[in-house]
């Protein structure tokens, strides 16, 4: 095998100890793992599309276009960001995207399969990206619909509403020292 045929190794980014002791493990995403990601991006949908008159199709192409759609608009606004698949035992369970500022990490997207969400796997990533971004004596945002059932988790986190983008909260924790409990 050659060099350029080596295949990389998932990895937990260091120090983010909390996602690794949940067996959680980081890759860059690839082209190949647009399937995968175009149908977690379903699946952050289809509560919001149960009640829509479409056909499975018309939610699947629906779905489809939007996400086509997100990744561009990340991909331009958030130029050096990090683009991560989130793995457990080998499976792809989420995406992790975030984008390190000079003052504030920001969180430009977390999401996980509906079967791996409420195991602690997203408090425990979130609270290493806290203590990351604390270590560089910065905050840490996110932007949240209003609906979404995570902005809980935000709130239990210590993360607080800083500004409102139509119908998103921007949330965001700041390292204050001692004050926030990690």
């Amino acid at each position: 095998m050659s060099e350029g045929d080596a295949v990389r190794q998932p990895a937990t980014p260091l120090g983010w100890r909390r996602a690794a002791a949940a067996g959680l493990t980081f890759r860059p995403i690839t082209d190949d793992d647009f399937p995968f990601l175009a149908a977690l991006y379903a699946s952050t949908r289809s509560q919001e599309l149960s009640v829509v008159a479409w056909s499975e199709e018309e939610k699947a192409a629906f779905c489809n276009a939007q996400f086509q759609a997100q990744h561009a608009h990340y991909l331009k606004t958030y130029a050096g960001a990090d683009w991560l698949l989130i793995q457990r035992n080998g499976e792809a369970i989420g995406r992790v995207y975030i984008v390190r500022w000079a003052r504030e990490h920001r969180i430009i997207d977390i999401a996980f399969m509906p079967a791996h969400c409420g195991q602690g796997l997203g408090s425990a990533l979130l609270r290493d990206l806290m203590e990351e971004a604390a270590a560089q004596g910065k905050s840490v945002s996110i932007h949240v619909e209003r609906f979404n059932p995570a902005l809980r988790l935000y709130c239990r986190l210590g993360f607080t509403k800083a500004d409102e983008h139509g119908v998103y909260d921007l949330m965001q924790w700041k390292a204050a020292g001692e004050a926030n409990v990690l």
